[in-house]
């Protein structure tokens, strides 16, 4: 966040950096996992090939997907959404709560292209905005409860996430 002391005004200020992201032949049990493992709203199916943002699936399409019956034979291709919700980064708060709104989603997502790939960077849901709201405690601005959310965030580097996977990948590979 810019300053400390005044709330987060931009979408940028608020969203998380990172999104969860799978193939169009992942199984929907495996998405249903992903969304429960790291408390999601959705996450973005991308083409195998160029890696394009194809569609996005959240809890909505899974309910459907399990209402229908047959959930376990199903694949991402198979219920997820066409497009990817998306805004910019420098948009008012209010404006993104608007847009969730009015397009019927709980999550936009930030969009980054390079070498002719867009591709899904950050995102904003409604749970961010819930935690901002939150945020005010006796009519006092709690900066520190948003630490971890915006382009300033407190984050780990690349290279320290790197070697815990790596780590963990390890340990995996030793217990089996």
């Amino acid at each position: 966040m810019t300053n400390p002391n005044n709330p987060p005004q931009f979408v940028r200020d608020l969203m998380s950096v990172g999104v969860a992201t799978c193939s169009p032949e992942t199984p929907v049990i495996q998405i249903a996992q992903i969304l429960l493992d790291k408390n999601l709203e959705a996450l973005v199916v991308l083409d195998e090939g160029e890696g394009h943002a194809l569609g996005v699936i959240g809890q909505d399409e899974l309910v459907k997907a399990f209402h229908h019956g047959n959930a376990e034979d199903l694949k991402a291709e198979d219920i997820m959404r066409d497009g990817t919700p998306q805004i910019p980064p420098e948009i008012p708060l209010t404006a993104a709560a608007q847009i969730m709104q009015d397009q019927g989603v709980r999550v936009l997502f930030i969009m980054h292209k390079a070498g002719g790939i867009e591709y899904p960077a950050a995102y904003i849901s409604y749970r961010h905005l819930l935690r901002y709201l939150t945020a005010f405690k006796d009519g006092q601005w709690q900066s520190d409860a948003l630490s971890d959310l915006g382009i300033k965030a407190d984050r780990q580097s690349p290279l320290e996430i790197f070697i815990q996977r790596r780590e963990a990948a390890r340990e995996r590979n030793r217990r089996k």
